[in-house]
């Protein structure tokens, strides 16, 4: 299970529309307000967030990237037991009912919903999972059903991404010992956190085990902040201040919560934040996400196995 995202520039304003369509990210106003006012603001953002899209090739590759994970662990898996596996979008195509559409033609006799949000949001991992409950209770509501709804400090994850910072700590040509790691995680709204969701501490954890295997320390900064709520804080875009000031050249950029690439990754990271270092006099380079690093793929497998 993933966000999904637009594959062309015609498909952002629906896009759009869905993403705000969810009051479990965004309630605006009275429920019956939701949609006309999801519709509103799709249509008001769609011209930016197209221009943005054009940026990294018109559209999305999350899809793409998504089935070449699914089809690395369906592949792995097949030496352990008889399994298909499926993706399940949560705001573009393919939905949970075609994934689940898709399963039952198999004739598969449970399921095991992966999310890949390694830190677990309502605002992400819960949206996804009751979404696919409820097409799950329309299709097949005998069918049984497990959740690996968060896994932080997987030992293959956490290895996974070691082996992202380490081949990043090569781009800098042998200066890896005067470069800042930046954590950067998509922000939530502070409110979030305040009614007890667990993102930030699973962030935390993410980060406790990474670090103590690589022995390098970082800062935790958030990305992709919109509306007039507070946010969670620093910005990604505050913390690159902070750092230029305090005398700072080289800035290795870890998405630490985002498993694959897409446009919080191929524009804000790559082209919006690396101009931004740039002018603050500073050097950014980015970790690549992990798609479908085999140590990855191997950690999928593993909670897989232990569900």
């Amino acid at each position: 299970m993933n966000m999904g995202g637009p594959e062309k520039q015609e498909d952002v304003a629906p896009f759009l529309f869905n993403l705000f369509s969810d009051r479990e990210i965004i309630r605006l106003g009275p429920s019956f307000l939701q949609k006309p006012l999801a519709y509103f603001i799709a249509r008001k953002r769609a011209p930016k967030s197209r221009s943005m899209y054009s940026r990294i090739g018109g559209g999305s590759p999350l899809l793409f990237l998504t089935q070449r994970q699914a089809s690395a662990l369906e592949k792995t898996l097949a030496e352990k037991g008889d399994y298909t596996v499926a993706v399940s979008m949560r705001y573009w195509p393919p939905m949970a009912d075609k994934a689940l559409s898709l399963l039952l033609a198999e004739k598969v006799d449970s399921i095991i919903a992966v999310s890949l949000y390694p830190q677990y949001s309502r605002a992400t991992t819960g949206s996804s999972i009751n979404h696919l409950k409820k097409h799950l209770q329309k299709l097949a509501p005998s069918l049984p059903l497990k959740i690996i709804d968060a896994y932080p400090d997987q030992p293959d994850y956490i290895k996974a991404l070691a082996d992202s910072i380490d081949t990043g700590m090569g781009r800098f040509n042998g200066d890896d010992k005067n470069v800042q790691i930046l954590y950067s995680a998509h922000s939530l709204p502070v409110s979030f956190i305040r009614e007890g969701d667990p993102y930030v501490e699973h962030l935390n954890r993410t980060i406790a085990a990474l670090e103590k295997l690589t022995g390098i320390t970082g800062k935790l900064c958030f990305q992709s902040k919109s509306g007039p709520v507070d946010w969670l804080s620093p910005s990604t875009p505050e913390m690159l201040e902070q750092q230029a000031d305090a005398g700072v050249k080289n800035i290795l950029m870890v998405p630490i919560s985002f498993v694959s690439d897409h446009l919080e990754t191929l524009y804000e990271i790559n082209i919006l934040y690396r101009d931004k270092a740039e002018k603050l006099g500073m050097c950014l380079h980015s970790t690549q996400p992990l798609n479908d690093h085999p140590q990855f793929i191997h950690c999928l497998e593993q909670l897989i196995l232990q569900a």
